[in-house]
C-alpha cells in the first residue's frame, strides 16, 4: 500500500497495515450500487464477505461481488456468518481460501443462536484452532470475556473481535469494563465487531483504546446509507485522535476556570 500521512498510525493486523481503522460488512444493501458507494465513502481497506451468503465466484452465473470491489483495491476478508458449527466454519472458509487463491486473512465467527446471534465459545475455540494450525491468519468474532480473549491469542489468532453489543442491534457499548479488560491484556489488534449502532458508538470504542471497529447493519439500514459511511469514518478517526491525546482526568467536583483568574478587572 502507497505511503500516506495516516500511515504513520496505521493499523497492522498479520504483518500488513491499513491507513483505515474502520472495516466495514458487503451485506444488507439494496445493490450493488449503493454497496459500492457506501464503502468507498467509509474509506474501509479491509471489507468482509459473508461466503454462504454473497457470491464472489462460487456461482458462476451471477454477479461478483468483487466486479464492484476488486481485490486490487480492498483486502477481502471473507467470514463465516450464518455457521453454527466449528466443522461449517472450517469448511466454509476453507472454499474461501479456494475461490480467493490461497487468501489466509480470515473472519471466524461461530454463532450460538439464531435469535441472538451470540457467539458459540467453545466452538469458536476448537474452530480457532484447527484454522491457525491450517495456516489461516484468523480474525476472530467472540464474547466480551478476557479469559476467552487470551484463550484465542494463545492459540494464534491475529485479532480478537469482541462484540459491543448483539450483532444488528445498533445498542452501542453494553460493558466498557471487559473491552478495558481485554484492551489491557491483548498483544494482537482488539476491534469490536457488533452492535455499533452510530458514529458516536464507534468514538467511544476508539476512545476505549480499540485498534478499530468492524460494523455492518449501522450503516446498510440508515436512512442514508453512504452518508452514515462518512460519519462512521469520521467518528473512528475522531476516537482514535481523542484516544492518543489523552482525555483530561474526570473530576467529581465544580470545574475550574478555563481562563486566568489572576489580573481580572476589579480584581
Amino acid at each position: 500500500m502507497a505511503q500516506t500521512p495516516d500511515m504513520a498510525d496505521a493499523l497492522e493486523i498479520a504483518g500488513r497495515r491499513y491507513d483505515s481503522r474502520l472495516l466495514v460488512g458487503t451485506g444488507k444493501y439494496r445493490d450493488f450500487d449503493e454497496t459500492r458507494r457506501a464503502i468507498e465513502a467509509s474509506g474501509a481497506r479491509i471489507i468482509t464477505v459473508a461466503i454462504r451468503r454473497t457470491n464472489i465466484g462460487q456461482n458462476a452465473d451471477e454477479p461478483s461481488l468483487l466486479e464492484i470491489l476488486p481485490p486490487q483495491r480492498y483486502t477481502i476478508l471473507p467470514n463465516t456468518a450464518g455457521c453454527y458449527s466449528a466443522d461449517e466454519a472450517v469448511r466454509t472458509l476453507r472454499l474461501a481460501r479456494e475461490l480467493l487463491d490461497g487468501h489466509a486473512l480470515v473472519k471466524l465467527e461461530v454463532l450460538g443462536d439464531a435469535h441472538t446471534l451470540f457467539p458459540n465459545m467453545p466452538e469458536t475455540l476448537k474452530a480457532a484452532d484447527i484454522l491457525v494450525k491450517d495456516g489461516f491468519d484468523v480474525m476472530v468474532y467472540c464474547a466480551d470475556d478476557p479469559i476467552q480473549c487470551r484463550m484465542l491469542e494463545d492459540i494464534g489468532c491475529v485479532a480478537v473481535m469482541p462484540l459491543a453489543s448483539l450483532i444488528g442491534s445498533g445498542m452501542g457499548i453494553v460493558n466498557p469494563w471487559n473491552l478495558r479488560l481485554i484492551i489491557e491484556q491483548a498483544r494482537v489488534p482488539v476491534l469490536v465487531d457488533a452492535g455499533v449502532g452510530t458514529a458516536s458508538d464507534a468514538a467511544i470504542a476508539m476512545e476505549l483504546g480499540c485498534d478499530g471497529v468492524l460494523m455492518n447493519t449501522a450503516i446498510a439500514k440508515a436512512d442514508d446509507p453512504v452518508r452514515m459511511a462518512r460519519a462512521m469514518r469520521l467518528g473512528v478517526e475522531a476516537g482514535r485522535e481523542a484516544f492518543l491525546a489523552g482525555r483530561m482526568p474526570r473530576k467529581t467536583y465544580s470545574a475550574s476556570p478555563s481562563s486566568p483568574s489572576a489580573g481580572m478587572i476589579g480584581a
